[in-house]
């Protein structure tokens, strides 16, 4: 039977990725899947870091020249090349993400997706024009690319989140440097590899327009204090978001932060039921638990949550558990041991806080070395303890509620601000989620879980989350800077505000 390895190192031979970047290094990388290691990468260190963003500087004067509905031909050659790698990219997701085969597609979907968006984007860079209070006068602002883009990517999203930014940032005119998760640099040797076939065929980009970095938090640290580096888009945690933040500000650099996401549901008396079911299990469970968008926390109503709460259970219980290579299981791998151990010093705090826990148990599936887990379903009297903090690993807290006031406050209670839901049929109480008053969530969805978003919404969140936006809408703003213009075709040099300084 052929290992996991083998077929990682098929794939990365047929995508073009060369031998060397994945084998005889010292850094090991090993797949969640079976916990066997699958490559050993040479990690970059601070004078090969420091020389891949000097390159990235020379190649963003060359690509900052080109129109931008050129630069998004490109984009547009790189959706074309991932259509086609789309089989091998979505296996080589699963095999180092743990994703089952359906979320590694859709995860090289989305990056396709956004593709899509970039190309109609770059003819669409505008800025705005003014009225102006001279005569003779017009003001208006443009907007230029802003330089070096560092892309910082965690494990979950191993490709997409590459994507939101790279397809933007590239028809924004700016240089690529990706440092990928040390748990899943093989995914990022692939993607850099496609790139490279439409770099090919466009004929036009600068060379080293997009780099890899490989390494552990060094690397990334190292890319976030250079003042080379224009801008750090970042996902990972808050504790990393708190390291990356002030580090880029204090050279006054410009960052993006994805970080961490606490959350909630709530079901309403009004809910469908059997829609909410579906979007609970989904958002909860999926890729183990393991999305900055996974429901962690979730309020029924105390009308409701005797007929919800049967069902959610018997969910937990029969939902299937598995290899996502060999079986067509819901629920995959842990990305290691310390997710699991993490997973479980939480359910004890639960516990000890008066939680009931049903699930959680580790799920025997081949190797010792791979660690899966039942989803665990935990009934809490209050939000209270672990409640309160993000795990990434599938835990669901469930609580009661009655009074539609009282829930929005505890459901904004939380230091993150990342997604949020309602089930609901009331019109008021679906306005004033979406309210000022309600929601405090970068993403506020209704009648749908929180996990599942799509390329033309900006995607981010608030408080403890970062503040960043990536993706759809006018995220690319922030991979450009903006000039403000005023050209005076008079023959006079009137002064605004009606300020006087003539001279002899």
């Amino acid at each position: 039977m052929t290992t996991i390895a083998a077929r990682a190192t098929d794939i990365l031979a047929r995508l073009g990725v060369d031998p060397a970047r994945h084998t005889g290094g010292s850094m090991a990388s090993f797949s969640p899947v079976t916990g066997e290691q699958v490559a050993a990468l040479t990690p970059d260190s601070a004078a090969t870091t420091d020389a891949a963003i000097a390159r990235a500087g020379a190649a963003f004067l060359d690509w900052r020249l080109l129109p931008g509905p050129r630069r998004g031909e490109l984009v547009r050659l790189l959706g074309e090349e991932l259509r086609g790698a789309k089989p091998d990219l979505g296996t080589l997701v699963s095999i180092e993400a743990g994703k089952s085969t359906s979320e590694g597609l859709g995860e090289v979907q989305e990056m396709i997706d956004i593709c899509d968006f970039a190309v109609g984007l770059s003819r669409q860079l505008y800025g705005l024009t003014m009225t102006t209070e001279r005569p003779g006068h017009r003001m208006m602002e443009t907007w230029h690319p802003l330089g070096v883009v560092g892309i910082i990517s965690a494990f979950n999203f191993p490709v997409a989140v590459w994507s939101w930014n790279a397809a933007i940032a590239l028809v924004c005119g700016n240089a690529l440097l990706w440092k990928p998760s040390e748990k899943t640099p093989l995914t990022a040797l692939a993607c850099q590899a496609v790139l490279a076939r439409a770099m090919a065929r466009f004929g036009e980009a600068p060379a080293h327009l997009s780099q890899v970095l490989i390494g552990r938090a060094d690397v990334g640290a190292a890319l976030v204090a250079h003042r080379g580096v224009a801008l750090i888009s970042a996902t990972g945690s808050t504790r990393m978001g708190r390291q990356v933040g002030p580090a880029v500000a204090a050279r006054f650099g410009r960052s993006i932060l994805e970080l961490g996401g606490n959350n909630a549901g709530i079901v309403c008396p009004s809910a469908d039921l059997d829609m909410a079911l579906r979007a609970i299990a989904f958002g909860a469970m999926g890729t183990a638990g393991q999305r900055c968008t996974t429901m962690r926390r979730l309020f029924v109503h105390e009308s409701v949550h005797d007929a919800l709460l049967p069902r959610l259970r018997r969910a937990y219980a029969s939902v299937s558990i598995g290899n996502p290579l060999e079986t067509q299981a819901l629920v995959g791998p842990l990305i290691d041991g310390a997710a699991f151990a993490a997973m479980q010093a939480a359910l004890e705090a639960a516990r000890a806080a008066g939680g009931t826990v049903q699930g959680g148990e580790r799920v025997m599936v081949g190797s010792d070395a791979a660690y899966y887990a039942r989803p665990a379903l935990v009934e809490m009297p209050a939000q209270v303890g672990p409640v309160l903090e993000e795990t990434f690993a599938p835990i669901l807290y469930v609580m009661k509620y009655s009074d539609f006031e009282d829930v929005l406050q505890k459901h904004n209670e939380v230091g993150a601000g990342l997604s949020s839901s309602i089930f609901t049929t009331d019109l008021r109480e679906m306005e004033i989620f979406l309210s000022a008053a309600g929601s405090d969530c970068g993403i506020a969805n209704v009648n749908i879980g929180t996990s599942g978003s799509e390329v033309g919404g900006a995607f981010g969140g608030e408080k403890e989350t970062g503040g960043g936006r990536e993706s759809g809408s006018d995220a690319w703003k922030a991979y450009m800077r903006r000039a403000t213009n005023t050209i005076n075709y008079s023959g006079a040099l009137p002064l605004a505000q009606g300020v006087v300084f003539d001279i002899e």
